[in-house]
Parts: C-alpha cells; structure tokens; sequence
C-alpha cells in the first residue's frame, strides 16, 4: 500500500485529544495539555474523554465516536491519545477506515495504541507515530527532556538518527537492513494475529517493546510471531525497552536469553537497548516509513514522518 504521510503541524495549529483505550489520569492529562498549548498548539479535547466502563474510557462507541470526529474535523491537524491500557483492539473492526483514508492527518500515541497503528497503517497507508502520550507520559514531573525532544518531528521534517549517542546499544545478529520500519507494543502485535489487521513484517524492519510482562510469557508471545513466519518475514529486528519484565519466580532464562534465542532463530540484523516504551527518557519514532538498521555502525535511521 501506498506510504501516506501526514501535513506538519502549523504554527498556533489546533490538535485534538482522545483516550482509545483506558482512562487517563485526570490530573496528569492536564498536565500533557499545558506541554501542548506551549508548544503553541490549540487543544480540542474529545467529548468522551472523561466518561469511565471499568477499564476502558467509556463505551466502545463513545472511543469510536471520538476517533471519528478527530478525524473529520478540518481544523484538528493531529490526534494525540491520552494513555494507554487496553481497548483499541475492541474498536478496530468498527472504524470507518475511509474517514481516515480521506483525512490523513497526524496520530500519536504507544502500548494499547499499537492496535491503532498496525489497523491504520495496513488499512490506510497512514504514517503514524510512536511516542509518549500525554495523560502517562508528558504529564509526569519527571518526564526526561529528550521525550519533550521527540515532538518537535512534528513541526518540521526531520530524519531521525539514533545511535549510542543517546544509549548503549547491543548487537543480537550482525547485518544492515532496510525497510518499512512498523511494529510496537509486543502483546499487541501478537493480538492481532489470525484478524484481518494481522501485523505485516514482510521486507519490514520489526520493532517490538513491551511492560511487566515475565521472560516465559514474552518467550511465548516471540515464539508465536516466530511460528508465524514474522520473525523470518522481517529484514531486520529493531528491540526496545522491556520495562518491569523480571521473572517473578525461579528458575528462570532472563529476558536476554529469550529475545537472543529468537533473533537468532530469525537469522535477520537485530540491535538492542533502544530507549522506546515504557521508559523514560522515550524517543519517539515515526511507523510506516523508510528505515536503515546497520548494526556495525550500531545505529537505525529512520527518515521524517511528515511533509
């Protein structure tokens, strides 16, 4: 499918914000509003945003609704979602991926939002972009600058270099590779296997992160991309941060033993140690666009995300 890249955001634009997924925290999302408005942005907030269903935030049409809205209102130049948790996996199948399709614009956010970015991209062409959110991320006092850093991809082109300038880097399988770069949240990639916006790897450079989530459950989740050819599918394997992800009990393999056993298994260029997830600082990355990963170099480049 054709690679659609969104408009940049204009100087005094106005972006909107909606929670997909779970609840934000109040206090925290206005928080990650303030970092917007001084950015220069005008802020619409989503009319569901506030309303509760256990750990969802409101109705599957109430999220929907506000998806939607965003999308078709002319105004509104990028959607930012609030947090995380889980949810966007229950909308997916019900989106007008039309609207989308019509009114390209720009889409950020992580974790649960990795459902929406594979369905986007897959059913769009949309770039979308992977980045801390506002209600769990911008809106802690500790956010780290470089975090801060990683919106400004959004004002103006710009080609993203990450190397060990930024954190150590480790090589699993020596290689350069070029690619689509997509991926996300590990558990969300595994969830949309054997739906109809099962995750694409083919000639793709695959990025995987994930949270609290032990070695043995993240072996099974690679094992099962593995068994479904995406590991081998993909020309590269880009691993970022697995926060909280110790084993509970012994005995155990680490988490280096398992993700090592897999690229292996994969046989493709694989680095580790990126600082994109849940970690903080979080660089944040564009998906669906060009990128060269080169492990001799120990770098990933990845080209601008925006006209």
């Amino acid at each position: 499918m054709k690679i659609v890249k969104p408009n940049r955001l204009p100087k005094g634009g106005t972006v909107g914000v909606i929670a997909p997924a779970g609840p934000p925290n109040q206090e925290n999302l206005e928080y990650g509003i303030r970092f917007l408005t001084n950015l220069g942005l005008k802020v619409k907030i989503g009319k569901n945003i506030g309303k509760i269903n256990g750990y969802l935030a409101g109705k599957d049409e109430e999220r929907l609704e506000d998806l939607h809205e965003m999308f078709l209102d002319h105004e509104v130049k990028g959607i930012f979602c609030a947090c995380g948790g889980y949810g966007t996996g229950r909308i997916a199948a019900q989106i007008n991926y039309e609207i989308i399709r019509k009114n390209p614009k720009i889409f950020w956010g992580y974790s649960d939002i990795t459902f929406l970015h594979t369905a986007i991209r897959q059913q769009t062409g949309l770039v979308t972009f992977h980045g801390p959110m506002l209600g769990s991320d911008v809106g802690k006092k500790d956010i780290h600058p470089l975090s801060k850093v990683g919106f400004r991809q959004l004002f103006q082109p710009w080609e993203i270099t990450y190397s060990e300038q930024i954190s150590p880097l480790e090589v699993l399988e020596e290689g350069t590779a070029v690619g689509e770069l997509v991926g996300g949240n590990l558990t969300l990639l595994v969830s949309t296997l054997g739906t109809k916006f099962e995750i694409d790897t083919k000639d793709k450079i695959l990025f995987i992160e994930d949270i609290h989530e032990e070695p043995r459950t993240v072996d099974r989740m690679l094992n099962q991309l593995y068994m479904a050819g995406k590991l081998e599918a993909a020309n590269g394997i880009l691993i970022g941060d697995f926060c909280g992800c110790e084993p509970k009990r012994n005995p155990s393999l680490t988490l280096e033993e398992v993700i090592s056993h897999y690229t292996a298994l994969a046989g493709k260029p694989a680095l580790k140690g990126f600082q994109i997830g849940h970690c903080n600082p979080h660089i944040a990355i564009p998906l669906g666009v060009q990128a060269e990963l080169n492990t001799f170099e120990k770098r990933i480049t990845v080209e601008s995300g925006i006209l």
